[in-house]
């Protein structure tokens, strides 16, 4: 497959009263043609940080760019011009917000909104736009698109918001379209639904997918390569079967064993302890130490590379160097973990 967008050593800061917090601390992955890379972790991971600055969409004034590179087409998105980048926002790539209540205009009409894009980047009258505007509404399950499109955001119900999200943010047709939670702020039923639309969608237009969210459910079932993040790194990446059958980073072991089972209402659910880092301050060593129960004397002096476990398969631990001691999940952990493995592969 070839290599669609590279991230490379990224690093992002704010500049804050309390002084710089070092979001993004030596960020690297790769996205390929017709994928969907899945990035999790907890809130604060750094998550939507690393993605927003692929579109550049960061605070200005406070944060920047330390270094690093995020290429796109051969050109460097980290050092381009605003001018460039408002010509690859909406066409090459594209974003989908976490909650549809505040992502849609309430003063415009639905149409105006879906055909903005459509007019700015594909040089389309306003005759042709509104046409291919009643195809998209009708390509994402909007029924009586006709009517629709001269309706505005309040008339729409949550589920139908985040559907015409998606057919904004899928207008031009975009190389890469980033899906911040975008199931977050629904129910149950209807993510299933939008879950279902974005891997129907993906088939039908050929994009690739980042997918940013803290729900393992959503992961196993959409992504094919998973990249989880904790204090501003990646400390382990994966195709979706090794991230959640052989995961080998603790802190994955303490994500997959925190995520409940359709049969444990009656059990205690396993939590990770403590917080996550204060970056304001990063930590010496492996970030992940202080909440690492099998965290070694070397933890806490240095910072871990990323150990080769397959050819698709790193993680950042030194549990993984050839003198470390051989350690295995609790077997608490491991039948948490089974039963999750078991919940997901029924469901895909």
């Amino acid at each position: 497959m070839k290599k669609l967008l590279e991230v490379k050593d990224l690093h992002i800061s704010f500049h804050t009263f309390a002084g710089e917090v070092q979001a993004i601390r030596g960020v690297d992955f790769d996205l390929y043609e017709g994928e969907t890379l899945a990035i999790v972790g907890e809130s604060g991971s750094g998550k939507s940080v690393t993605t927003k600055s692929i579109m550049r969409l960061l605070p200005q004034g406070n944060s920047e760019i330390k270094s690093g590179e995020i290429l796109f087409n051969g050109e460097n998105l980290a050092t381009a011009s605003e001018k460039k980048m408002q010509k690859i926002r909406g066409k090459d790539i594209s974003m989908i917000f976490q909650d549809p209540m505040t992502s849609l205009n309430p003063t415009m009409t639905i149409g105006k909104q879906i055909m903005e894009p459509l007019i700015k980047h594909r040089d389309l009258s306003k005759s042709e736009a509104s046409k291919r505007a009643v195809k998209l509404l009708d390509l994402v399950g909007i029924s009586k698109p006709e009517t629709r499109l001269k309706q505005y955001p309040h008339q729409f119900s949550g589920g139908m918001r985040q559907r015409v999200v998606i057919a904004i943010a899928l207008a031009c047709a975009p190389k890469v379209l980033i899906a911040d939670e975008p199931t977050t702020a629904l129910d149950v039923t209807i993510q299933g639904q939008i879950l279902d639309l974005m891997k129907d969608l993906q088939k039908k237009i050929e994009t690739s997918i980042i997918f940013i969210t803290h729900d393992l459910g959503v992961v196993a079932n959409v992504a094919d390569r998973v990249a989880v993040m904790y204090g501003g790194k990646i400390v382990e990446v994966g195709t979706v079967d090794e991230i959640f059958y052989n995961p080998q980073h603790p802190y994955t072991w303490g994500l997959i064993s925190s995520m409940p089972s359709l049969d444990s209402q009656d059990e205690e659910l396993f939590v990770i302890p403590g917080t996550p880092p204060d970056l304001l301050h990063p930590p010496k060593g492996d970030a992940f130490a202080p909440r690492n129960p099998y965290a070694m004397k070397i933890d806490k002096e240095e910072e871990p590379p990323m150990f080769k476990v397959s050819d698709t398969h790193y993680a950042a631990t030194w549990l993984l160097h050839p003198d470390a001691p051989k350690v295995e999940p609790p077997l608490a952990v491991q039948e948490r973990q089974a039963k999750f493995r078991a919940s997901i592969k029924g469901d895909k």
